[in-house]
């Protein structure tokens, strides 16, 4: 037998050893290692899953599949996940090669949906050490062939769809607040294009910026205290920055050509943008405080646009235009970019694995979809009827 076999298991730089019998020597461990994550060549983790109804089997594998999951027969797993779901979910995770149950938990209140995307959740958390995404929410963009739209929230998987807004008029850019108590959107509703705060709670809004020409894109930062945002009122579109309530009005930059989709490092110190600067599209990035703009290298590949800066502060998602429409990622500091998939305007998950994103159908619909950018597994969120787009995760 072999000293040391290797099990692949999706979580990051983590070795430790276990010792093949009492008395043996080191020469005899088994090393158990978790080898780093490749973005967009890792193999899913095999799992089984028996014993459910089918609304609850359907949830559990929508929500495993976009987070790195496959499914085989029981022989073939390196999980056993079972259970039942006749009155609540009750749920149990078996790790096959280590031998020992991991999750044994049973869920009530609520609809079985909610027990099972909860039940999901712990299966991520007690497999990956990560938290899962099945029970965040995103907002969406959705038009009608007329051209107005509205604004959606949403579960992640696209159940449980809710109009926000009743304008009847354009809408573009929906944006998460900290703590997911309101959104920053755009609407013409009063003939111009406004940033408008909307408390979910209670319903109310207003216009935080209403300036002349284009008002959109409005970002906060993480901790609630600034939002980005794009305004036209010193005449091309630039990065500005205000307090939550649209006082303190600050530019960032200051370009010929313009600026688009701010997005803020976790940590709150930059604002990564698109812009162009002599003709040339390209990502950059200004101190949130103000300061010299720094260009961000997206090596092989042109033309990027939308970005979005994982939570964990590793990625920047983006768009690439190059004949047709790429989500790619890149390192936050910049360098190799990688293609992903066909589509555009990226999203982070709050575990910054997962991505939503706008496909386009053979049919020229645009429809959302989830991407696990390790696996490049794929799968469309249920849709609302109309164009969905612009998605924004929760964090």
């Amino acid at each position: 037998m072999k000293n040391c076999i290797k099990i692949c298991l999706p979580v990051l730089f983590v070795v430790f050893a276990v010792a093949l019998s009492r008395g043996q020597s080191d020469q005899n461990e088994i090393v158990i290692t978790r080898p780093v994550l490749g973005i967009g060549n890792t193999q899913p983790v095999p799992v089984s899953i028996e014993g459910f109804g089918g609304e609850v089997t359907d949830v559990l594998k929508f929500d495993l599949y976009v987070q790195g999951f496959t499914f085989v027969s029981p022989d073939a797993a390196q999980y056993e996940i079972s259970g039942s779901s006749a009155d609540n979910v009750v749920g149990r995770v078996v790790d096959r090669f280590g031998k020992r149950t991991i999750l044994t938990r049973s869920y009530a209140g609520s609809t079985l949906r909610q027990q099972a995307h909860a039940f999901s959740d712990d299966i991520v958390q007690a497999i990956t050490g990560k938290m899962g995404i099945a029970q965040t929410k995103i907002a969406f963009k959705v038009e009608q062939p007329s051209g107005s739209g509205e604004i959606y929230v949403a579960d992640f998987d696209g159940h449980n769809a809710q109009a926000i807004t009743h304008d009847h008029s354009i809408v573009a850019a929906p944006a998460w607040a900290p703590g997911r108590t309101a959104l920053y959107y755009t609407s013409y509703k009063l003939g111009n294009p406004d940033i408008f705060y909307h408390n979910l709670s209670t319903g109310q809004r207003r216009v935080i910026a209403g300036y002349s020409g284009l008002n959109t894109s409005a970002a906060m930062s993480p901790d609630g205290t600034k939002v980005a945002m794009i305004l036209s009122k010193s005449g091309s579109p630039e990065v500005w920055l205000c307090n939550p309530g649209g006082s303190g009005l600050k530019q960032l930059t200051s370009m010929s050509e313009g600026a688009s989709s701010p997005c803020w490092s976790p940590d709150g110190r930059w604002i990564c943008f698109a812009t162009e600067i002599r003709g040339r599209r390209m990502l950059a990035k200004v101190p949130a405080g103000g300061g010299e703009i720094e260009r961000l290298a997206t090596v092989g590949i042109s033309n990027p646009s939308e970005p979005d800066w994982s939570p964990d502060g590793r990625w920047i998602a983006f768009t690439s235009q190059m004949g047709e429409f790429d989500i790619c990622v890149v390192p936050a500091s910049g360098g190799n970019a990688t293609i992903l998939v066909r589509g555009e305007e990226p999203s982070w998950s709050p575990n910054s694995r997962t991505l939503i994103f706008v496909r386009h159908t053979p049919s020229y619909r645009y429809v959302l979809s989830l991407l696990d950018v390790y696996t490049k597994q794929v799968k469309d969120v249920r849709q609302v009827p109309g164009n969905d787009s612009e998605p924004a995760w929760a964090r």
